[in-house]
């Protein structure tokens, strides 16, 4: 293993802990270090098959945590909509997109912070339209679970629930995007020791997110999940202004 490789490993090992921790998955951390070391296309490519594996792993071991109609609710038009932003990725702005997400993540994480009282009412309408925009961002940017975090962070999911669903939801998402990446031209057979990898990175950092995750309460958690969603809109924001 090369040094680069190593250091990409670790890094995505990290990220894989700090995705299952946070509970809205690593494709927010992991694509803006995946940037580092594969261009925009490969980078989307990988990422789909490592959260799949990741969502995977999640499902297996946080199962207890299920409930079908709000996974029904939030995950349908997620897969509908991921199908679609995945179809326009090949036409994006990566950096002007990822400046309007980052601005987004960084207002509204802050909103929920400091004003701890508002709530999102779980309902139909507030369901279907998160999932929408988290399915259409994950295909459009690569990531769209931290606007899934945010919204199942302001409905007050329990982080056994949160977990589950976001990682249930997750695993139409990225497989549906992993079908139209792949037509795209996106995965490529160089990148399969990579893809392998990561596979092995996405149960270990798994297995350790969730030994972590019993020592946290759930208020700290809700507190984690909006600043791990903070900290990646600014770091993101400021990565694009000095670009």
């Amino acid at each position: 293993m090369t040094e680069e490789l190593l250091l990409f490993a670790i890094l995505a090992l990290f990220s894989e802990i700090l995705g299952t921790v946070s509970g809205f998955g690593s494709s927010v951390l992991f694509v803006p270090i995946a940037s580092i070391f594969f261009d925009f296309h490969s980078v989307l490519g990988i990422t789909a098959l490592f959260h799949v594996f990741s969502n995977v792993s999640k499902i297996f071991l946080f199962n207890k945590g299920i409930k079908w109609d709000i996974i029904l609710k939030i995950g349908a038009p997620a897969v509908l909509f991921v199908s679609l932003g995945a179809l326009f990725s090949k036409f994006a702005d990566a950096g002007l997109l990822e400046t309007i997400l980052s601005v987004f993540l960084v207002v509204f994480s802050l909103i929920f912070l400091v004003f701890r009282s508002v709530q999102l009412q779980p309902g139909g309408i507030n369901m279907f339209l998160g999932g929408s925009v988290s399915g259409f961002l994950a295909g459009l940017v690569g990531t769209g679970g931290a606007i899934r975090g945010m919204l199942l962070s302001a409905f007050r999911m329990e982080k056994e629930l949160f977990i589950a669903t976001s990682a249930l939801i997750d695993f139409g998402v990225d497989l549906s995007r992993s079908v139209v990446y792949t037509a795209n031209g996106f995965v490529h057979v160089h990148d399969l020791p990579v893809i392998l990898l990561l596979l092995v990175i996405s149960v270990i950092g798994t297995l350790i997110g969730k030994r972590i995750l019993v020592l946290i309460s759930e208020q700290n958690f809700q507190r984690i999940v909006l600043l791990m969603i903070f900290g990646v809109g600014l770091v993101t924001l400021i990565r694009q202004v000095i670009a």
